[in-house]
Order: C-alpha cells, then sequence, then structure tokens
C-alpha cells in the first residue's frame, strides 16, 4: 500500500473526504516530525510507540572497494508496534 491508497482507506475507515484525509494525515506527520525531537518518545498505549535512539559511531565497510570507512554517530526514529496492534496484524 502506497501514501495515497492509505489516504483513501483512511477517508473510507473515517467517513471523511479524501482532502480532509489528507489534511489530517499531513497534520499528524507534521505534529510527529515537530514534537518527537524534543519529546525523545511518543507513545499511543496499545498502538505504538516513536521513539529517538542514538546510534554510536562505528566503522563499515565500502562494498565495492572493500575500503573501511567511518560512519558516524545518528540519531534514528524507532518504531514499535503495541501488543494490541501486534496481535491484530498476527491474527
Amino acid at each position: 500500500m502506497n501514501k495515497s491508497e492509505f489516504i483513501s482507506a483512511l477517508a473510507r475507515h473515517g467517513e471523511m473526504s479524501k482532502t480532509d484525509a489528507e489534511k489530517f494525515f499531513q497534520a499528524f506527520r507534521h505534529t510527529l516530525e515537530a514534537e518527537l525531537p524534543s519529546a525523545g518518545k511518543i507513545v499511543f498505549r496499545g498502538f505504538c510507540t516513536f521513539e529517538v535512539v542514538e546510534k554510536p559511531a562505528r566503522k563499515g565497510r565500502n562494498p565495492a572497494t572493500g575500503q573501511e570507512i567511518d560512519i558516524p554517530a545518528k540519531k534514528s526514529v524507532k518504531f514499535k508496534a503495541g501488543k494490541e496492534f501486534a496481535d491484530k496484524v498476527n491474527s
């Protein structure tokens, strides 16, 4: 499923227009992007958790040349499905 298919499904399940579904999706995404860096963790009990995690610097290899390279430290977003959500996916 791609974004436009998801927007259509959101509109159908939420009984709203595709335009309203798109606005909702954009607002949700913008809120996550704006708040997660300062909050560090956003929890939707039973559904999911978004969390900022620190990835340490490490050594890697260029697969084309085999040359060792330094991969710098960075922040990443971790998504973890909640129990209720995971149970529905697995049923």
